[in-house]
């Protein structure tokens, strides 16, 4: 639903108040993307995963409620990149695939998790 012209007049007042106070602030938003945010976010929760794994690798003959508590990161963290994973869009994958590096490389695990599953051949 589009905003009438008072609306629209008090949302760019808003605008130009926040540019004058915080220029960083809208810096960054303006180019901060949602699959740039949720590359980030998975990319984090996969280090988690991995802290996680570390944690029962060096702690399960220590001490075995680190190596519970690792397990329980890496499940957590596995939760929210499926969860970050799914809210990424077709189309913003294959923008991620075109700028390389490591969203490249993201964005070619989020599609392979996206292709349908065909059922056996009989």
């Amino acid at each position: 639903m589009p905003l009438n012209d008072e609306e629209q007049r008090i949302l760019d007042e808003i605008e130009a108040r926040l540019a004058e106070e915080d220029p960083r602030l809208v810096e960054q938003v303006g180019r901060t993307t949602l699959s740039t945010h949720l590359a980030r976010r998975i990319r984090m929760s996969s280090v988690a995963f991995g802290v996680g794994l570390l944690m029962i690798l060096f702690a399960f003959a220590s001490a075995v409620w680190v190596a519970a508590v690792g397990f329980v990161v890496m499940v957590l963290s596995a939760l929210l990149v499926a969860r970050y994973t799914r809210q990424l869009g077709r189309d913003q994958v294959r923008a991620m695939q075109q700028e390389g590096g490591v969203s490249a490389m993201l964005a070619r695990i989020v599609a392979r998790f996206r292709r349908p599953v065909e059922p056996p051949s009989e």
